[in-house]
């Protein structure tokens, strides 16, 4: 599988639907959910002037939002309650949801897809955006 967004080649994303990913080899993420994801992420788009990196959201159940962030990047921050990380630290595994880029991938979607290789959201800023608006 080799999705393709604008010349950005990324194993990860899969050509259709969508796939769970494990944490930690690629990536790591950091789920935020509800109306709090989501002014999480128009916080990030702000603080960076655009595009933060890319970001996932689930358009039922908890409604989640996925910041998808280098890998090893989320284990050992203490990071506010509201966040759920997503990694592959010691003993523990877990998955993502990753949609594919374009066709039918309800209840996922890219709220901002991946634009280079290795073009993540820097972890530092989401750290201290996420304690400013979710403390």
């Amino acid at each position: 599988m080799n999705a393709t967004n604008g010349g950005v080649k990324a194993d990860w994303i899969p050509e259709y639907g969508f796939h769970l990913r494990k944490a930690g080899v690629q990536f790591d993420a950091v789920r935020v959910d509800g109306e709090a994801g989501r002014r999480l992420a128009d916080l990030m788009e702000e603080l960076v002037g655009g595009e933060p990196g890319p970001v996932v959201t689930e358009s039922n159940g908890r409604r989640g939002v996925y910041f998808l962030v280098p890998p090893g990047s989320t284990a050992g921050r203490p990071w506010p309650r509201e966040v759920t990380t997503f990694n592959s630290a010691t003993g523990r595994i877990s998955y993502v949801p990753v949609p594919a880029l374009g066709g039918d991938t309800w209840p996922l979607m890219w709220r901002y897809p991946p634009t280079r290789a290795g073009r993540f959201v820097h972890t530092l800023i989401l750290f201290n955006a996420a304690y400013a608006l979710l403390s």
